[in-house]
């Protein structure tokens, strides 16, 4: 009779396991590089038994054409910027999120709950946020950095030791600020201006590269970089004498967020990763971790101090204003596609 006992509790055992494995299931991930600490998905697994998958794209472009070859139905959630979740949300690509179904909804920082590329938060949570511009090797060039005619009219100086982001979006908008036109310019002679403008500035740039872009400042092999601030702040941490530049005609200014995908093969768990991430602990171990800024309230508490102090944070009082880059309809659109096309022959 005991041996049955036995036997029976410990097949109720192994079958209450095999549920519960069942249940908490799997998670895929689409995201950045270099952007996400092992740590924080090491502490979700933790605490709901999700295993997660994390692949990794290296610009917004790529991750959109990436998900419309066939990644639908692969992937849970993605982490596009600001602009890439307006065109996803167009071209069907996002599921809703109802009321109710991420508890820490409230935690989202006012100014980030109800953002014009994703209105209430339909599809989203906000992730991180922060600026797009350029830093500069200051052994190679001691002079005046604060304007974007050092990535697009270099000094003889740094010609040929440009590294520029392979990110249409990002140097198309730092473009249009050189050239002091509008984003998503339907005027023929401004667009004949920029194209040209690109081709000449190319003739200067060494390379076009996102997921190296701190490693070539580091390693010296670009005395110039367009970058993420945050990357900028830990090139300059492992050892680059560079500087992050604010020019005066204005800088990229983005917002990362985590967004459903429709026809999610494990939709409750991507909601509770989204839950998760809008915890403030849990977002600013990714603040601390990726050196941007994090989109909920309550993080102060558990963020580095050092972060507050990072020139990278804290532009000059001559800086430029920091701006979205926009959407354009989809006319104008190709015409930026052909002459960022152009560019990358």
């Amino acid at each position: 009779m005991n041996n049955l006992l036995k036997s029976s509790a410990a097949a109720l055992a192994l079958s209450v396991a095999s549920n519960a494995a069942a249940a908490e299931g799997k998670l895929v991930l689409y995201h950045w590089f270099e952007y996400m600490p092992q740590e924080v998905l090491d502490t979700f697994t933790a605490e709901t038994g999700i295993e997660v998958t994390m692949d990794t794209y290296d610009s917004n472009e790529s991750m959109l054409a990436t998900l419309k070859a066939g990644g639908m139905g692969t992937y849970d959630l993605a982490v596009p910027g600001d602009y890439m979740v307006s065109i996803m949300a167009g071209e069907g690509l996002l599921d809703t999120i109802a009321d109710g179904e991420l508890a820490n909804k409230g935690n989202i920082a006012p100014e980030w709950s109800d953002p014009s590329f994703d209105p209430g938060r339909a599809s989203s949570i906000p992730y991180q946020w922060g600026s797009t511009s350029f830093a500069v090797n200051r052994d190679a060039y001691s002079g005046d950095i604060q304007t974007t005619g050092i990535l697009f009219e270099p000094p003889a100086e740094l010609s040929g030791k440009i590294n520029m982001l392979d990110s249409q979006g990002e140097v198309m908008a730092m473009a249009s600020l050189h050239m002091g036109i509008p984003q998503c310019s339907t005027d023929r002679e401004q667009l004949k201006a920029l194209n040209a403008m690109l081709q000449e500035a190319k003739q200067h740039w060494a390379s076009f590269n996102s997921d190296t872009a701190k490693e070539v400042l580091v390693s010296g092999d670009a005395a110039v970089g367009q970058i993420y601030d945050g990357f900028a702040a830990k090139a300059r941490e492992e050892g680059a004498n560079v500087e992050y530049a604010y020019p005066t005609q204005g800088y990229v200014a983005w917002m990362d967020n985590v967004v459903l995908l429709k026809d999610a093969p494990n939709r409750d768990n991507a909601l509770k990763f989204m839950d998760f991430l809008l915890e403030p602990e849990n977002i600013a171990a990714v603040t601390n971790y990726a050196q941007y800024n994090a989109g909920v309230t309550g993080v102060a508490e558990y963020l580095d101090p050092a972060l507050a102090a990072q020139p990278e944070k804290n532009p000059h009082a001559n800086a430029g204003d920091g701006v979205f880059i926009k959407v354009c309809d989809q006319e104008t659109q190709a015409v930026y596609d052909q002459i960022w096309t152009n560019l990358k022959k």
